[in-house]
């Protein structure tokens, strides 16, 4: 009998890893279009001209990929009281005082705070980059707009950044996590350890795919 629990399925494990080599590459042509120090990046993508035409198509294809994430992860990261408890003790999560906290579900309050952020940056970046896509949209909206739109496009770009690092972060902290989001199998001893709530409805048959 196999006594690990299935944290993540192959096509969820697919999704995640496409969603990550996107946002790199999407990443790297975005930074390599924001400054002419960075310009030298454009070498991986061809140079500047093909650089300007794949970015806007390599972040459509992210969001179009993180969106079927969202939809399937939305109601895991929904807020709860106890969310807002974990949060309250953040000396305890930082000393690694698990037992302390309040049983954590499938997600704990960090995570579901990285995952609305991640969304709402994913929102923008789209809105956005529609906006400022010179070659099928920009004629459509005047220049103050135009303006306002890249600016707000590089923000939640900073901001996508800053999040995805600390997301890389916490997933190597929590010993396991990584390993995870790989083969998709954890130990019973993990997931009682740091997800004890969700441990507990697994274990009955009632944990939520």
């Amino acid at each position: 009998m196999n006594k690990d629990i299935e944290r993540y399925t192959p096509a969820e494990r697919s999704n995640h890893w496409a969603v990550a080599i996107l946002f790199f590459l999407a990443g790297l042509s975005g930074l390599a279009l924001f400054h002419p120090s960075l310009f030298w990046l454009t070498n991986f993508f061809g140079g500047g001209p093909w650089t300007r035409i794949l970015h806007p198509f390599l972040g459509v294809t992210m969001f179009l990929f993180f969106i079927l994430l969202a939809m399937r992860f939305a109601h895991h990261n929904r807020w709860e009281k106890s969310d807002s408890q974990w949060l309250k003790q953040w000396k305890d999560v930082v000393n690694n005082r698990e037992d302390r906290l309040p049983e954590v579900g499938r997600y704990n309050a960090g995570q579901k705070m990285l995952f609305w952020v991640l969304l709402l940056s994913m929102l923008v970046l789209l809105a956005t980059g529609v906006v400022i896509w010179r070659q099928y949209f920009s004629h459509l909206f005047g220049i103050d707009l135009i303006r306002f739109a890249a600016l707000l496009h590089a923000f939640a770009a900073w901001v996508l950044i800053l999040s995805i690092i600390v997301h890389i972060y916490a997933g190597i902290w929590i010993k396991g996590s990584v390993s995870a989001m790989l083969h998709g199998w954890v130990s019973r001893g993990w997931a009682r350890k740091h997800h004890g709530a969700w441990y507990k409805e697994v274990s009955k048959g009632q944990g939520k795919r």
